[in-house]
């Protein structure tokens, strides 16, 4: 039987072996910091507007026309304005985090959409049944898988709007999943919608009287993307053709149609920047980092 010896290694390959493993390490993070630099933009970029744009109590500040109804009803994410007279949110408010586009720590499952009785002319759910219309949600819910209250308080009617079905499931659902993609690239999104009641509106459903829009925004505003930016979109609520990029136009234009001002609290020469943009393909084209 053949004696075994214990392996003794030599000086110099120990050494080279040690070497070799700096160098390899060394070769990784070169590579890893390369790859940061070119698919990451630095966390110092994406907060260098956070010095000049106001906070989100200063940009969740609208001014609208003074005789326009309005009861404001604070929910845990969103704010709505409501219309106790039309039974519809004027517009509802809402900051869109990278980490809240992302989450899916919640889901829609138990969900039900409830009626806030403290809010004066809010309707029920039994107004919408078999109206024709859906119960079409102002503040997604996908938008709240980040919180069991915010998505169980996205399903109260002040925040529901009579949408048909080709609006609600086509260009307006594909707009929503847009919003999250975008908040993804640019850290936040801050996005008020709602629709539009300057329209010559006659049209009621329900034993409340629920006001059935023609057509309905959505603003949409990236404080901190570098340099921000803005877009905004209205959508018929019947003719649902040519997708969301026709529908596409500028802030400014959606303030002159509600008589909404947005934003007054950004600098006036990044106001005017953000509001007076409307490249889609812009928007769509930019990449998600």
């Amino acid at each position: 039987m053949s004696k075994r010896y214990p392996r003794t290694r030599h000086p110099r390959k120990s050494q080279g072996a040690l070497i070799a493993k700096i160098a390899l390490a060394a070769i990784l993070l070169i590579g890893l910091a390369l790859y940061t630099s070119r698919n990451i933009q630095p966390q110092t970029d994406r907060t260098a507007n956070r010095q000049t744009i106001p906070g989100q109590a200063q940009l969740w500040k609208i001014t609208t026309p003074p005789d326009l109804p309005e009861i404001m009803a604070h929910y845990t994410g969103f704010t709505v304005s409501f219309n106790p007279d039309m039974h519809v949110p004027n517009y509802v408010i809402w900051e869109l985090t990278a980490l809240e586009a992302q989450a899916d720590s919640v889901t829609r499952s138990g969900a039900k959409f409830t009626c806030d009785y403290s809010i004066e002319g809010c309707p029920t759910t039994n107004d919408y049944r078999n109206s024709g219309f859906d119960r079409g949600h102002i503040c997604p819910a996908a938008d709240m898988k980040w919180s069991r209250q915010a998505m169980d308080d996205c399903h109260n009617m002040t925040n529901i709007v009579p949408q048909t079905h080709k609006l609600n499931s086509g260009p307006w659902q594909t707009l929503e999943s847009n919003c999250r993609k975008w908040a993804l690239r640019d850290s936040a999104l801050i996005i008020i919608s709602g629709p539009v009641l300057t329209d010559h509106l006659s049209r009621r459903i329900g034993t409340t009287g629920v006001i059935v829009p023609e057509r309905f925004f959505k603003v949409i505003l990236a404080p901190y993307a570098n340099p921000p930016r803005g877009i905004a979109f209205i959508m018929n609520n019947y003719d649902t053709t040519g997708g969301v990029q026709p529908t596409a136009t500028t802030i400014d234009e959606v303030e002159t149609i509600t008589g909404f001002d947005f934003f007054a609290a950004l600098p006036d020469e990044i106001e005017n920047q953000v509001e007076s943009q409307s490249n889609y393909q812009q928007w769509q084209r930019l990449k998600t980092r």
